[in-house]
């Protein structure tokens, strides 16, 4: 990834609109900046969240709050806890998000 033509600047998460996101169970909540090509997100899933498809998108991703569990469509599955990240690219390895504790997240993609 190449990251052209993106001035410096901050972003306050508080002010940025948060929109809803419903889960097989669960929602996901975003707040999401867009810079170009490049999507800058924070997202909070509810407890018990989980997603109502396989990911194909690629993403860098960093726990920063709860417990992630992240199942690839092959049956591999990963916990993040905050401080732990993951990265995939786009059409690498479908994957999905579900969460018993509730998650927040900072991704990238």
């Amino acid at each position: 990834m190449k990251m052209t033509g993106i001035p410096f600047g901050t972003t306050d998460w508080s002010n940025v609109e948060r929109t809803e996101h419903q889960g097989e169970r669960g929602m996901a909540y975003w707040r999401t900046r867009q810079f170009g090509d490049l999507r800058v997100r924070l997202v909070e899933y509810t407890p018990g969240y989980l997603a109502d498809h396989w990911c194909a998108k690629g993403h860098v991703l960093l726990c920063l709050d709860g417990e992630l569990n992240t199942e690839l469509e092959d049956g591999r599955t990963f916990v993040l806890r905050p401080g732990m990240s993951y990265q995939v690219a786009d059409g690498a390895e479908p994957h999905r998000s579900s969460t018993e504790l509730g998650a927040k997240l900072f991704v990238v993609d």
